[in-house]
């Protein structure tokens, strides 16, 4: 079957927190037999700071981030069996998913990929007016980056057939154990773009910590630090490219997982850096969310610190022995229960169900 898919990009993370997803589902939905089109606009300079070339598993179009061009875009949704526009692509957004819904042929498989339903949801609570209420009446299959039972609900309560979540996951070829590096050597080391609704987590998970631990180091990578005043201890890399996540998970002593606002007051939203990280064997810290417990287990495969106190009291007392254990038992947990493999499975079960719904509807 052919998939149109529209997201924000498959070629470049540079603020893009979704490529890490985009790129492992869509592999492993390629390896059984799925021929993708991957659409994304030329916008944030995110061309610019390509991670990786358009790979074999799937062609890329990357299109100028004008009207013309967006439609051009869309129209190819009507040769696909299934067309999926993703949320946040960053141009144009309301109209790019009016447009593909427009040009769907008739028999299609259209979705509704949602890398951020606390965010949309909150949109759409917000905002009565918001297009995408008419569009759920017109879209077959709402998917979700995370959410659990709480957005699976608040979806259908907006009017959506049908909503699941598709959690993020491991693709164990692209992030495994490597060799330590020197320049990410530190004690704890966070990843994350400054976003609006993370800043005050970051101070609080991250920042405190280092304040409080003056005889440790810190690394901070990510895009829009440069203005931020850190504590000495701090070092600021900026962006980090996904060649170099490997080592930048596996050579501190533990790495910090901090979820914005709206993923830790909604829980069971596990972020890539997560199973990434676990990939490579670190050992991760992270803020608490609810259901943590269905990916990795508190104390055994991960740490979980209630504040920046509880942080530093985990860095002053982590043996280097205890953090290397933790993170092997997390590397383990996500290759047996946690890959993209697993995940396509489910995807494409829940592809095949419509489908056969449909032809069981067309013969009766």
């Amino acid at each position: 079957m052919k998939i149109a898919f529209y997201g924000s990009s498959l070629l470049s993370s540079y603020w893009n927190g979704a490529a890490t997803y985009y790129r492992g589902l869509l592999k492993a939905l390629s390896r059984r037999g799925y021929h993708i089109v991957f659409y994304e606009p030329d916008a944030f300079d995110r061309q610019k700071h390509r991670d990786i070339e358009a790979p074999d598993w799937c062609n890329v179009v990357v299109y100028e981030a004008t009207p013309d061009a967006l439609m051009q875009a869309a129209s190819h949704a009507a040769q696909a069996d299934i067309v999926v526009k993703a949320s946040g692509v960053g141009f144009e957004d309301d109209a790019l998913l009016r447009a593909v819904l427009d040009h769907a042929r008739a028999g299609a498989l259209t979705v509704f990929w949602d890398v951020d339903a606390p965010a949309t949801l909150s949109d759409l609570r917000n905002n009565p007016d918001h297009p995408t209420h008419e569009a759920l009446k017109r879209i077959g299959l709402v998917l979700t980056y995370g959410g659990g039972d709480p957005v699976v609900r608040d979806y259908r309560t907006l009017g959506a057939a049908e909503c699941m979540p598709i959690y993020n996951a491991l693709d164990p070829e692209t992030h495994h154990p490597v060799a330590l590096e020197p320049r990410f050597a530190c004690d704890l080391a966070f990843l994350g773009n400054r976003l609006p609704d993370r800043e005050a987590r970051v101070d609080s998970y991250f920042l405190e910590p280092a304040r409080l631990l003056a005889d440790q180091r810190f690394l901070l990578g990510g895009s829009g630090w440069a203005d931020k005043l850190l504590p000495e201890n701090v070092s600021w890399l900026g962006h980090v490219g996904t060649r170099d996540h490997n080592a930048f998970n596996v050579t501190p002593k533990a790495v910090l997982n901090i979820s914005r606002d709206s993923m830790a007051s909604n829980g069971f939203s596990p972020a890539t850096r997560v199973f990434e990280a676990a990939g490579a064997g670190a050992c991760i810290v992270t803020d608490p969310w609810a259901g943590i417990e269905m990916f990795l287990t508190p104390g055994e495969e991960i740490l979980v610190a209630r504040d920046g106190a509880d942080v530093a009291d985990i860095m002053r007392t982590l043996e280097p022995r205890r953090a290397k254990a933790i993170g092997a038992a997390a590397r383990r947990r996500v290759l047996a229960e946690h890959t993209y493999t697993l995940r396509a499975e489910l995807v494409d079960a829940i592809f095949k169900a419509h489908f056969e719904r449909l032809t069981v509807e067309a013969a009766e």
